[in-house]
């Protein structure tokens, strides 16, 4: 029996199927989307570690720390104010995932404040190049808009923890709020100069350091962070993984 030969399709017409076109034109466009997102994650990373060593270093050191060539960056991000909104979009993040991580109930209003200290730091270490920046590079609004969620759990963590007598009460919790913030922020900016050694005990140390200004005593301060710190471990955070 004589095989017949495969059908061809009429002269001018695609021999692929519609559907099968499709299918690895989503392919590439995944894989396009894929590659962009990453080598954009790679420059803000590089913007991130370069900008911490050197807050005025050049968009083509970035590139190259990225391993890209500038007009890569470009690509990506207008110039170096979009690069730094860049890395405070991705610190807002972290840090409404940290505060949406540490709103659990607690047995009390000390327990809580060091529970979030604990739960942001990591996140506050790894953006703190942007405590520098925020003077040239960042108005005081996005700054705001930055530490809005920290800044609503940490009023009711105060505002309950004045009620429970735990907190001191010189202070309403709106100011002690600024206060306790401006403090924690004066430790990033002390570690971004070399003069605090940020390492595993860092977040135990800010935390117990927070419950002391917040007004709680120097011994439970330190029992409540230690025994938080051995539960949650020393790099508790919702970004961990990162690099």
């Amino acid at each position: 029996m004589t095989s017949r030969p495969a059908r061809l399709p009429p002269r001018g017409q695609d021999p692929h199927p519609t559907g099968a076109r499709t299918r690895t034109r989503t392919h590439a466009h995944t894989r396009d989307r894929t590659g962009a997102a990453d080598t954009r994650a790679r420059i803000l990373e590089a913007a991130r570690r370069e900008l911490g060593r050197n807050p005025d270093c050049a968009l083509a050191d970035i590139a190259e720390a990225a391993g890209v060539a500038r007009r890569t960056v470009y690509v990506h991000f207008a110039g170096r104010a979009a690069l730094v909104e860049g890395l405070a979009a991705e610190a807002a993040e972290a840090v409404r995932l940290a505060s949406e991580v540490a709103h659990v109930t607690a047995p009390d209003a000390a327990t809580a404040l060091a529970r979030f200290v604990l739960t942001l730091w990591p996140a506050a270490d790894r953006y703190r190049v942007l405590v520098n920046l925020a003077h040239q590079d960042l108005d005081a609004h996005r700054v705001d808009e930055v530490l809005a969620p920290a800044r609503t759990a940490v009023a009711g963590i105060l505002t309950q923890g004045q009620r429970q007598g735990l907190f001191h009460t010189t202070l309403p919790p709106g100011p002690l709020n600024r206060a306790l913030e401006a403090y924690l922020l004066s430790l990033l900016d002390t570690a971004n100069a070399g003069a605090w050694t940020d390492d595993d005990t860092a977040a135990a140390t800010a935390a117990t350091a927070a419950l002391i200004v917040a007004g709680v005593d120097r011994n439970l301060a330190t029992t409540t962070v230690r025994r938080l710190h051995d539960d949650l471990g020393p790099t508790h955070s919702p970004t961990e993984g990162a690099p």
